[in-house]
């Protein structure tokens, strides 16, 4: 892993009561140092491939168990139970992610939709801060009805919007259909699927009913 190892100003040499060649080039070559360090950072950041020694605060998290709405119309928040990769942002039990940072930020989600009815449903992605709806962050995706016994309608429901999110703040997923897929009636209708790794007919890995990742963009205006 690419790092840069921080340095700290030098403790300079004390002054002599009376002039000497040593003593200058001590403090000469304190400094000659420092100033190299100093030299060697800048060259490192601004060079090619300088951004691979930055690490900005960033989560990345994937649900994967099957996921279904609390009822037909009913806002459900959609759960991340495993963490990626993270720097300045704590994933909650519940799915949510909170934030130790100010900043603009990008949110990106994936959503495996399944539909097992026989006509297609609407269903709605959003998100939320600290309870509230981010304004704009709304997008709807059609998922098609089912063509046949076992064979359901499937879509992937991407989205990405930025917007500003401050220290603490609490950012949550939100997802509702029209008619809600029921496992225990069973009803039919959309739910979020996982699958899980396969090794026949051929190795694949895992799908997570849902995929999100939240990275800093730019500092507060």
């Amino acid at each position: 892993m690419a790092r840069i190892t921080p340095i700290r100003a030098p403790a300079l040499p004390l002054a002599e009561p009376d002039y000497t060649r040593s003593f200058k080039d001590r403090y000469s070559s304190v400094l000659r140092l420092y100033f190299n360090q100093i030299d060697g950072i800048f060259q490192n950041l601004l060079g090619d491939n300088g951004g691979q020694y930055l690490q900005n605060p960033h989560i990345a998290a994937t649900g994967n168990t099957d996921q279904y709405a609390d009822g037909d119309d009913s806002p459900t928040l959609v759960l991340f139970d495993t963490v990626e990769t993270a720097s300045g942002f704590t994933l909650n039990i519940d799915g949510s992610a909170t934030a130790n940072q100010d900043g603009v930020y990008k949110i990106d989600y994936r959503l495996q939709l399944i539909n097992t009815a026989n006509v297609s449903h609407d269903t709605f992605v959003w998100l939320k801060t600290n309870g509230s709806l981010v304004t704009d962050s709304s997008s709807r995706f059609t998922v098609p009805a089912s063509k046949s016994a076992g064979v359901y309608g499937f879509v992937v429901a991407y989205s990405s919007i930025e917007f500003k999110i401050a220290k603490d703040d609490v950012i949550q997923l939100y997802w509702a259909t029209e008619t809600a897929y029921d496992p225990v009636g069973p009803v039919n209708g959309v739910y979020l699927e996982a699958i899980a790794a396969q090794t026949l007919p051929y190795p694949r890995p895992a799908n997570p009913s849902a995929v999100g990742s939240i990275n800093y963009v730019s500092r507060l205006p």
